[in-house]
């Protein structure tokens, strides 16, 4: 591709938009490796910072990722999330063909704040299970999750379960049947203590979903803020003009 130094638009969009064709058209991949940026400076004849505004601009989108040290990458597809139905991030990865996993940083009984004492019906200040899990698709980090818990609703909880899913033991083997849930979706940036979990940079765009969910009777079961990685999740949902 030639560089049109007259036109309207500053050269590095049109590199800019040189690179995101060759994405959308298939020509570069999920995963593979783009030219760097000594490559693509030869290529256009034009200086690297030129080459680097382009890259930077489309990492902040979405299109590419860095491996420091390594190279520039094509990002993988965001992992979309419906809003209709009520499913947990495992059921959601195993819909998609993804292998679900999770890591436990922390799991314990605190004090409830009252927010956390409001969501879950319960006193200011009564006991409640904080499980604070690193949830990862294919081994890779994609959402920061801090689950609250009754342990006068839900029992028998324990580190092995909270590997999988929570969902299952709820219905399973607590018996319990998930009835509806109140959700709150909201932009964010990363902040310094998940950034490095998640593998973003601090300030990185995320997706703050607080989420709770009640059985039968209006039993508050769980209640979840989970942050996503803006750059790995999206969510879709269908919705239609009232008459």
């Amino acid at each position: 591709m030639s560089i049109n130094k007259y036109s309207p638009f500053p050269i590095y969009y049109q590199i800019q938009e040189w690179i995101k064709q060759k994405i959308e058209a298939g020509e570069w991949k999920s995963g593979d490796k783009i030219p760097s940026e000594n490559e693509l400076c030869d290529t256009f004849d034009v200086s690297r910072m030129t080459i680097r505004q382009a890259i930077n601009n489309l990492v902040e989108q979405g299109y590419l990722y860095r491996k420091r040290g390594i190279g520039t990458f094509v990002q993988l597809p965001k992992v979309e999330q419906r809003l209709q139905g009520m499913t947990g991030f495992t059921e959601d990865m195993k819909a998609r063909g993804m292998k679900p996993s999770s890591a436990l940083l922390s799991f314990e009984l605190v004090s409830a704040s009252a927010r956390v004492a409001d969501k879950l019906h319960l006193e200011d200040g009564a006991s409640v299970y904080e499980v604070r899990r690193i949830r990862l698709a294919d081994d890779e980090p994609i959402a920061f999750e801090t689950t609250y818990l009754s342990p006068l609703v839900v029992k028998e909880i324990n580190e092995d379960i909270l590997q999988n899913s929570l969902y299952e033991h709820l219905e399973q083997k607590l018996g319990y049947k998930l009835l509806r849930a109140t959700q709150t979706i909201e932009a964010a940036v990363a902040a310094e203590e998940e950034a490095p979990h998640l593998h973003i940079s601090k300030r990185a765009p995320v997706l703050v979903v607080e989420q709770t969910s009640y059985a039968e009777d209006d039993v508050p079961l769980e209640y979840v803020k989970c942050i996503y990685r803006g750059d790995r999740y999206k969510f879709i949902t269908n919705i239609s003009r009232q008459k």
